[in-house]
């Protein structure tokens, strides 16, 4: 039986992810041998917000379902999805066994995914991976609670610390360390 065959029959010949009936094709997740356990019925729509890494949060919202399933390729691709959105909370809800957890982390979306240390990538209001040191502009104005100062739309950060947690970061504005959230940054 051909790996489509075996896919269109667990799926019931919907996507894995979403749901819909039209444009399903087979998806392989990498880095593990081509066959039915490892890979998934997917749409066009999902296939290519995933190999262009689309990160359209409504788009993803079908993983709140999906994301249960009990085929360990869809809960792989689930964590990847969660993890590249840096969505913490659907994570820590996602329980995957020891080696599906290897075989999720094994793999990224286009690069993002957790570091090889464990940590979550930190990434910028548009998706941009930050590292140690770089200078992002901020894009919206943002108060800074006891410094009593608000920080400008357009402000550059230079040399910014990464911290424990994906969504923040750590920088100075007007001589004073403060801790900004990435979402409202962009890479300069």
């Amino acid at each position: 039986m051909s790996i489509e065959t075996q896919l269109k029959e667990r799926s019931q010949q919907q996507c894995e992810l979403c749901g819909s009936s039209e444009n399903l094709a087979p998806y392989h997740i990498a880095p593990s041998e081509e066959s039915a356990e490892n890979s998934l019925y997917l749409c066009a729509d999902c296939r290519d917000r995933i190999d262009n890494l689309a990160l359209d949060t409504d788009h993803w919202r079908c993983l709140n379902e999906s994301m249960w399933s009990t085929v360990p390729a869809v809960q792989v691709m689930a964590y990847r999805i969660l993890s590249a959105l840096g969505d913490q909370d659907r994570l820590e809800m996602l329980y995957l066994e020891d080696d599906l957890l290897s075989w999720a982390k094994a793999g990224a979306l286009n690069g993002r995914t957790a570091s090889p240390e464990g940590k979550e990538s930190v990434c910028d209001s548009n998706g941009t991976l930050l590292s140690e040191g770089d200078s992002v502009t901020l894009i919206k104005d943002l108060d800074v609670k006891g410094a009593g100062f608000t920080a400008k739309r357009g402000t550059i950060v230079k040399n910014i610390r990464l911290t424990d947690d994906p969504k923040l970061i750590e920088g100075k504005i007007n001589g004073s360390t403060i801790v900004l959230v990435a979402a409202y940054m962009k890479k300069v």
